[in-house]
């Protein structure tokens, strides 16, 4: 299932300054609705489809535009590949200066794969700076990675892979 609105984007909740959601000060974004549907996963509430709340696009980039302490944005979820258009619309409308970190239970080679007009997929892959990929697996979960839950999970500089056709790990 995914969301097609380029003006509202659903949401589980949103944390305005947060540190332990990527390197710096980031604005994070939890999306609702998630298909992975990880065992042991840290933000199950943001699983079911029919849950969340709708936020105008256009406020929510004032709202982070005007934090002038962010480092970047971190798109969490739920599934953020779920809401690609919206989130699109969101990202073209910040401050360049804001890296964006995007987190989902896809992994690269899966997004690349599935990417299509219709998901837009490319498009949210092309704005991310590091996407942290892959399902959380409860049985390698590890506390001393740095920004993922489990060891499976990988940092990948999205610019520098898709540049090189390879991937390219992100090094916190």
């Amino acid at each position: 299932m995914y969301y097609y609105n380029k003006n509202k984007l659903k949401i589980a909740g949103l944390v305005e300054e947060s540190i332990v959601d990527g390197p710096g000060i980031r604005f994070v974004v939890f999306t609702q609705g998630c298909p992975h549907d990880c065992k042991g996963c840290h933000n199950p509430q943001t699983h079911d489809f029919n849950l969340g709340e709708y936020i105008n696009i256009d406020d929510l980039a004032k709202r982070i535009n005007s934090n002038p302490l962010l480092k970047g944005v971190t798109l969490s979820g739920g599934e953020p590949f779920m809401q690609c258009e919206a989130l699109v619309e969101l990202i073209s409308k910040l401050n360049n200066n804001l890296d964006i970190i995007t987190y989902s239970g896809f992994t690269f080679e899966e997004i690349v794969k599935k990417a299509n007009n219709e998901n837009r997929f490319m498009d949210l892959l092309n704005y991310t700076d590091i996407l942290i990929d892959g399902r959380f697996e409860e049985e390698k979960k590890d506390e001393n990675l740095a920004f993922r839950g489990s060891s499976n999970q990988r940092a990948i500089n999205v610019k520098l892979s898709l540049k090189n056709k390879k991937i390219i790990e992100y090094e916190f």
